[in-house]
């Protein structure tokens, strides 16, 4: 089992319109992502069987769970259930923590 993930190793890869994803460390169990996000990107809705938790390191985003929206800035964060549709827009320049249980296996193909 990997134990260390160097940041040169992990590539950013195009996940939308103005949203690079990163994977930063990840087992079968546990998966964290780094989101980059520009102004007006947007993370579409979408659900997946996955739990997740997001947390704003940077930026404002309108985060939107199940029709509920909140607005969310560094330091606040979210709990999206198994199979909930939930999305986001960036209405200022940042990054979020993603991180998922179990891990997202279509995030490493």
């Amino acid at each position: 089992m990997q134990k260390f993930f160097l940041n040169v190793d992990s590539p950013a890869v195009v996940a939308g319109q103005g949203v690079k994803r990163k994977v930063i460390a990840h087992s079968k169990e546990l998966m964290t992502c780094e989101i980059d996000y520009q102004k007006g990107g947007v993370g579409l809705p979408h659900k997946h069987e996955h739990s997740q938790c997001s947390y704003a390191i940077s930026g404002v985003y309108e985060y939107m769970i199940e029709g509920e929206k909140q607005i969310l800035k560094a330091g606040d964060s979210a709990y999206v259930p198994p199979n909930a549709m939930h999305g986001c827009v960036c209405l200022e320049k940042g990054k979020l923590l993603d991180i998922f249980t179990p891990e997202r296996e279509d995030f490493l193909s």
